[in-house]
């Protein structure tokens, strides 16, 4: 049972991983209607003991056509002609939908303008204006 590193915090036994192959579509000639190179990676977002809570429910929330109503993410992967690279095509997107939903965004710190913004701002406020008042069209005769 071999380990896999996702993140620094995160990382899934390889039995957690239920791979399938297939036949693909796409380029391969003749070979495509013999060889069974496509990969479906099956893993168990709810079930799994390494996902920390708050990403498991990132992922369960997320909305991700690729979830079964079980919890199941599905992944197909058929873009190369070769099953060992679809596996790991397979398994860098699954990586990926982990780290992205591991993923902390910093806080952002509120500030205040400074004094030439706020002067800056007045001042395009007053030349706009200043623009607008000048085509009211009132025009004098004299």
């Amino acid at each position: 049972m071999a380990l896999l590193s996702v993140t620094n915090s995160i990382s899934l036994f390889d039995d957690e991983l239920h791979e399938s192959f297939v036949r693909a579509s796409g380029p391969g000639g003749q070979n495509v209607n013999k060889v069974s190179s496509a990969v479906q990676l099956r893993f168990d977002v709810r079930q799994s003991p390494n996902l920390p809570e708050r990403v498991r429910d990132k992922i369960l929330s997320s909305g991700d056509s690729r979830l079964t109503k079980d919890g199941v993410l599905v992944i197909l992967a058929d873009r190369h002609r070769t099953q060992e690279m679809n596996r790991k095509d397979a398994r860098d997107r699954l990586f990926g939908v982990i780290r992205k939903a591991a993923h902390v965004p910093k806080r952002r710190i509120a500030t205040k303008p400074t004094l030439g913004s706020k002067k800056r701002r007045l001042e395009s406020k007053t030349k706009r204006g200043a623009v607008k008042k000048a085509r009211s069209g009132k025009i004098s005769l004299d």
